[in-house]
């Protein structure tokens, strides 16, 4: 049987029945366009005391940005480095300029201004990435980022970790942050027509599946443009990690993984991007679960979920 064929998700031209960003990236782009990974130096307010100290207890001494090339060096020499090694694999890729570490609207505006001017200018930079906390989003950042964009014609990408919406897990994680600034930040892209993406992890420690699909389903109320969705991954010197060295608490299987997302892309409608469906950190730092690493393996086994299941992407969305 021909998958590709007998798909019936109309946001797919190949075998995949959710969303992909590859697809919507074509549709949008014309082309093949890679988030180049940066490190503008910023921190974030449940690290520097302001709301709470050690960051979210999974997170890295990088602030999720230890796959960056050059991280110590100038934004200039970050990004055509990183360039550099995405169009290794996509010769003719365009470039997104992604903020990766940290929470990158954590500063006043002018200093905002200072960092991101020059990639606005830059016209080896199709659009512009911005991963941040929701709760470091103001009216007047969205604004500028707004007419910015509006003035360039780049697309401006703010990503927010959501991450779960049930208090329990936030305190627990010390994500220092809440399900209604989420909704709070949501609401500024879309009032300042920035695009926007939330992330989510499943296998947090003390959830159930019903606790993540409900998370999912909560995505799809807010609806933002585009969600990444990560299995929780422990890493050496982080809080997480450390734990499940001292515990060994119990981690999703990869079967268990898959089925949730299956679960969870049934209920988000067809018009939210998928970005991703599985992330992993360094080898070298990775703890568990080690098949985290294998993203091809665990991308493949949920097209296999899919297709067995003969669903797809907003099955089951209102």
């Amino acid at each position: 049987m021909n998958q590709i064929l007998d798909n019936p998700f109309e946001y797919s031209d190949t075998n995949k029945r959710y969303h992909t960003f590859s697809y919507a990236s074509k549709k949008r782009y014309g082309s093949k366009i890679a988030k180049i990974p940066l490190n503008a130096g910023f921190t974030c307010p449940n690290r520097d005391g302001s709301k709470s100290t050690g960051g979210c207890a999974f997170c890295s001494a990088m602030g999720s940005g230890d796959t960056i090339l050059e991280s110590s060096s100038s934004l200039s020499i970050q990004y055509e480095t990183n360039l550099e090694r995405a169009r290794h694999k996509w010769p003719d890729c365009q470039g997104i300029a992604y903020f990766q570490s940290f929470s990158n609207t954590y500063a006043p505006l002018d200093t905002l201004k200072c960092i991101y001017t020059p990639f606005f200018e830059n016209t080896n930079v199709s659009a512009i990435a911005i991963a941040t906390r929701t709760d470091c989003f103001s009216k007047e950042c969205a604004k500028w980022l707004s007419e910015m964009q509006e003035k360039y014609r780049k697309d401006v990408w703010v990503e927010f970790g959501l991450q779960s919406r049930h208090e329990k897990t936030a305190r627990a994680m010390n994500f220092a942050h809440t399900a209604e600034d989420a909704k709070c930040a949501i609401a500024l892209c879309k009032k300042y027509e920035l695009l926007c993406c939330l992330h989510i992890i499943n296998g947090l420690p003390g959830e159930t599946r019903e606790m993540m699909i409900d998370t999912a389903r909560y995505v799809d109320e807010l609806h933002p443009d585009a969600i990444k969705i990560h299995m929780l991954h422990l890493l050496k010197h982080t809080r997480l990690g450390d734990a499940w060295q001292n515990e060994n608490f119990e981690l999703l299987s990869l079967d268990e993984y898959v089925s949730i997302v299956c679960d969870q892309l049934e209920v988000l409608s067809p018009e939210i991007i998928i970005e991703r469906v599985t992330g992993d950190g360094l080898a070298d730092d990775l703890l568990a679960p080690l098949w985290t690493s294998k993203k091809t393996m665990t991308a493949n086994a949920i097209d296999t979920e899919l297709f067995k299941r003969n669903s797809w992407q907003r099955r089951f969305a209102k």
